[in-house]
């Protein structure tokens, strides 16, 4: 059938019509528009615009605002859009025939009983894509004009079409660069910040970091295998409250695990945990944490190479699960967590082969202790001890004078030496001395030297220490104790840089860098006139306070590690592992005799210890006021007083603080988790005046 498109719509008119459906945004919009026009025109009383998938062999509909199953999608593919894919010409019949020829297509809610039915297909670059459906209600037909037209309209709802699918791809195309884009920027971000990492611990714990900032994941463990067999060590963090996470290590029995599952198949484990099912003390954990909520939790394997490292699981409170395109992503994370996984293993291979070598050829080691092999080397990665770090590298480049402050057992001594040995003067042996420990009319004599006879008992002459410090370091340890009359004559030095030995009136001009610690307060010294004033600002030119073990519990299973190796060692022993519990019970307890009095319960542990895996229980350190700060009573409640109220009662009595030695926790004689989780259950946020 001959016709011309613009002989009855006219130019303008067509011109218009084209520009009112190339405004439609999509094809449902496009489909109202389009019958609009055509109930104006007296055309028709309804327009489907039908899309053909062949893919699928399924027709999206749009009209009508109905929505079909894919079911009904793949019905309509067999009705009259397979009729005109085969035979692409119009399709006229009035509703009985239709329903004749389809009457499965016939009994869709899409169509009503009508009067006359046209399907003209819609063609792109010679292939036909859909076509447009006009029905009218009555039966009367269609004219040859009145055809023409909707032939017409039907070459333009082409075009438009083509617009909103080309449309619909770029949009998609962008919303799927923008997805990758972000999850690049994901993906990179965790692997930068488990990468940077060689602990176990800090990739761990930046681990959970990263996946719950990312994905607001509320439970993020890493499952490895143990030391011992057939056990778990598990790394966990859960973000019951946001400002302050739950960071737990625990050891647990394989057996019956959902770990062991996914250790076994090597495959990802899905699922949902109810309160009701059997589960391991693990996961029944997660369900207490979250007052019994259902949790959603996936599992995934660690692998690198053949090797199958541990398992990430991580656990969504209530039934949110985990999205196609969020399980592809963390999927991608987790080979990047398992090479740092893998890099951490071997690194703490490494260290244990370390220690256990022999010191055989050690030679440079033990002279940056100065032939005192006890010192050892300056552990912690805490953020307070790197601070001091970076103040040791600062100042070590000068030959400022340096104050370093701190308690007893801190490690001054081995900071001044780590000074010493960054400084330019570390071709010299730095000399040191002890004020506190040399009696006070000898102290002088030992610091600065006397000629024979200076006084009875002097019968040689004798260098002092600043002469055997000129052009090194000399420590002065406990400067606070050192006496007041003898304090004029150590300004002078550092200040004229020459003295006089007792007994002479011969000036001695040394270039003596000095480091002074102590563990006393000076200003408080200056204030009660126990401590010279000039001498205190000489002296504190550039000080470093050393933190206490209590204020870097972080660094306290580092420290254990090497004090546990580097005392077997000396002892003969072949320790080569330490049990997750030991290393949790040791970061919680307090020290106040600092990293010293750790060293010495960790060297009663080695010897104590039979076998290689290091012994250490509760029991064996009743003795120590650390342990028995443990071990305090638990408190019973008072007659009448519910769980509510003694909980109350007991924080009020420890201003608030639920965690540590004197928190609430210990005094109830629960874990701090499980005080959490019941303040939560009973509404506790704060500790009510």
């Amino acid at each position: 059938m001959a016709y011309t498109p613009m002989s009855d719509i006219g130019q303008q008119g067509l011109f218009d019509i084209t520009q009112t459906l190339l405004q439609q945004p999509d094809f449902s919009a496009l489909a109202d528009c389009l019958t609009r026009l055509v109930k104006q025109g007296a055309l028709a009383d309804r327009v489907n615009v039908l899309l053909y998938h062949p893919q699928h062999r399924q027709v999206s509909f749009y009209g009508r605002d109905k929505t079909l199953t894919p079911d009904q999608q793949s019905l309509l593919a067999t009705g009259p859009m397979q009729r005109i894919l085969s035979r692409p010409e119009a399709l006229i019949c009035p509703w009985r025939e239709f329903e004749a020829a389809w009457p499965q297509v016939a009994s869709l809610p899409l169509y009503t009983p009508f009067g006359r039915y046209c399907l003209l297909p819609l063609v792109s670059s010679g292939e036909i894509y859909g076509g447009c459906e006009f029905i009218r209600d009555s039966n009367k037909g269609w004219s040859e004009k009145e055809l023409e037209r909707l032939h017409t309209l039907t070459q333009v709802v082409g075009l438009c079409a083509q617009q909103i699918r080309s449309t619909q791809d770029i949009d998609h195309h962008c919303q799927v660069l923008s997805r990758e884009r972000d999850d690049f920027r994901i993906l990179v971000a965790v692997t930068n910040a488990v990468l940077s990492k060689l602990d176990l611990d800090e990739v761990m714990q930046e681990t959970a970091r990263e996946i719950h900032h990312h994905f607001a994941i509320d439970s993020i463990s890493i499952v490895v295998r143990s030391s011992r067999k057939a056990w778990l060590t598990i790394y966990s963090t859960h973000f019951v409250d946001e400002a302050s996470p739950i960071h737990d290590l625990s050891e647990v029995p394989e057996a019956g695990t959902l770990s062991e599952q996914v250790f076994a198949s090597g495959e990802m484990l899905l699922l949902n945990l109810y309160p009701q099912q059997q589960a391991a003390s693990y996961e029944r954990r997660l369900l207490e944490l979250w007052d019994n909520q259902a949790q959603t939790l996936c599992l995934m394997p660690l692998k690198f190479g053949d090797n199958m490292l541990g398992v990430m699981k991580l656990a969504q409170c209530g039934e949110r699960g985990f999205s196609a395109a969020n399980l592809e992503l963390l999927h991608q994370i987790a080979e990047r967590i398992a090479i740092a996984l893998d890099n951490a293993l071997a690194w703490q291979e490494i260290n244990r082969l370390k220690e256990s070598l022999t010191d055989k050829g050690s030679w440079a080691t033990e002279s940056i202790n100065a032939g005192n092999p006890d010192v050892g080397e300056i552990i912690g990665r805490s953020e307070v001890m790197m601070d001091v770090l970076k103040q040791v590298e600062i100042v070590a480049a000068s030959d400022s004078t340096v104050l370093i402050l701190g308690e007893t057992g801190t490690g001054k001594e081995l900071i001044a030496r780590a000074i010493h040995n960054q400084s330019q003067r570390n071709r010299r042996r730095m000399v040191k001395m002890n004020c506190a420990a040399m009696p006070a009319g000898l102290l002088e004599s030992d610091l600065f030297g006397h000629e024979r006879g200076a006084f009875t008992g002097a019968n040689t002459q004798r260098i002092g220490r600043f002469e055997l410090a000129d052009k090194s370091s000399l420590f002065l340890d406990e400067v606070g104790d050192m006496p007041l009359e003898l304090q004029p004559k150590l300004l002078r030095v550092l200040q004229e840089k020459e003295f006089e030995r007792l007994g002479s009136n011969k000036l001695q001009t040394v270039d003596v860098r000095l480091i002074a610690a102590t563990n006393r307060d000076l200003k408080q010294m200056v204030a009660d006139r126990e401590f010279r004033n000039d001498l205190y600002y000489r002296l504190n030119v550039f000080p470093i306070r050393l933190p206490p073990l209590r204020e870097r519990p972080e660094d306290i299973p580092l420290l254990v590690k090497s004090l546990t190796f580097k005392i077997a060692h000396r002892l003969n022993r072949n320790i080569d592992s330490i049990p997750a519990e030991t290393l949790s019970m040791l970061r919680r307890m307090e020290w106040p005799g600092n990293v010293r009095e750790l060293e010495n319960v960790i060297e009663r542990a080695v010897l104590m210890t039979r076998g290689n895996v290091l012994h250490l229980s509760l029991p064996e350190m009743l003795d120590t006021p650390t342990a028995k700060k443990i071990a305090a009573p638990v408190t019973e409640p008072r007659e009448g007083e519910d769980e509510y109220q003694l909980i109350m009662r007991v924080l009020r009595e420890t201003n608030g603080v639920v965690a540590g030695p004197r928190g609430a926790a210990q005094r109830l004689g629960i874990k701090r988790t499980t005080l959490l989780s019941r303040m939560k259950r009973l509404g506790i946020n704060k500790v009510e005046s």
